[in-house]
């Protein structure tokens, strides 16, 4: 796709990703509002409002890119296309959702031949739409954002805890461990999609996580290279969107917070 058209993309998803967002979480905030949860497997739920927000989507973005397949966390449409795929988490932290505890975003990849060209989150409770397309840059609401560019002392670290796969738990928890000796503190939001936004835009200097899906990190690896980060798998490899693990972070604090993912997580 040339410049002009992944603008028009951009442009066209980030709208509906703030409208479909909006309206749910609207909807969510009504006083006589009840949630209808279901269980999809340990710790991992769907409401109608996830349901609802896919639907939405899927319907306007086969509009903007007819040809284009999907990957959607909820199966509303299956179909990969040959050539082009949405990538579409339509809650991304649905059990802050279901608490009415931020954040929890929307978010949605264009992959066109294996390579992110567009990406968006939109954390729903800020109204904050964080946008990017290959090539373009990074921007907030609009306005353009880069990393930061604090050291691993001062490091502000995010991360996902595991809910359901514990195979690394011990791993993990050294990894983890190491990381509060030696950031300036770790954090866990609870939705993969806003943390790597948040790296994008300076907030977090590192994110890592396990056990991922496509649809939680697809959009945010483009945020953060195109805000000027790095984003890899736990082997410094580039597996990281469909590898089930990634590590996302500044350049400042990179080499530091990656070994210590090597040193703990790597595959050997």
């Amino acid at each position: 796709m040339d410049y002009q058209e992944l603008r028009r993309i951009r442009r066209e998803v980030g709208d509906l990703a703030r409208r479909v967002g909006t309206h749910i979480w609207t909807i969510r905030q009504s006083q006589d509002f009840r949630l209808n949860i279901e269980t999809k497997g340990r710790h991992d739920f769907v409401t109608q409002m996830d349901k609802l927000s896919e639907k939405l989507l899927v319907e306007e973005l086969t509009e903007i890119v007819p040809s284009a397949g999907f990957i959607a966390e909820e199966k509303t449409r299956a179909d990969m296309g040959e050539k082009l795929k949405w990538i579409v988490d339509p809650i991304d932290g649905t059990t802050n959702f279901i608490h009415a505890q931020p954040p929890f975003a929307i978010s949605i990849a264009l992959m066109e031949a294996g390579q992110i060209v567009v990406g968006i989150v939109y954390e729903m409770s800020r109204d904050e739409l964080f946008s990017a397309a290959l090539g373009q840059g990074a921007t907030l609401n609009g306005s353009p954002i880069h990393v930061s560019g604090l050291d691993m002392d001062n490091a502000l670290i995010a991360t996902g805890f595991p809910y359901s796969n514990f195979s690394l738990i011990d791993p993990y928890i050294g990894a983890l461990t190491e990381l509060m000796e030696t950031s300036a503190g770790v954090r866990r939001l609870g939705s993969a999609a806003t943390d790597m936004a948040y790296v994008a835009a300076g907030r977090y200097e590192a994110f890592f996580e396990y056990d991922l899906k496509p649809y939680d990190v697809a959009a945010g690896c483009l945020l953060v290279t195109e805000a000027g980060g790095k984003v890899t798998d736990f082997n410094d490899g580039g597996n990281y969107i469909f590898g089930g693990e990634m590590v996302a972070t500044n350049a400042a604090a990179s080499d530091a917070v990656r070994n210590v993912i090597r040193k703990h997580l790597a595959k050997k």
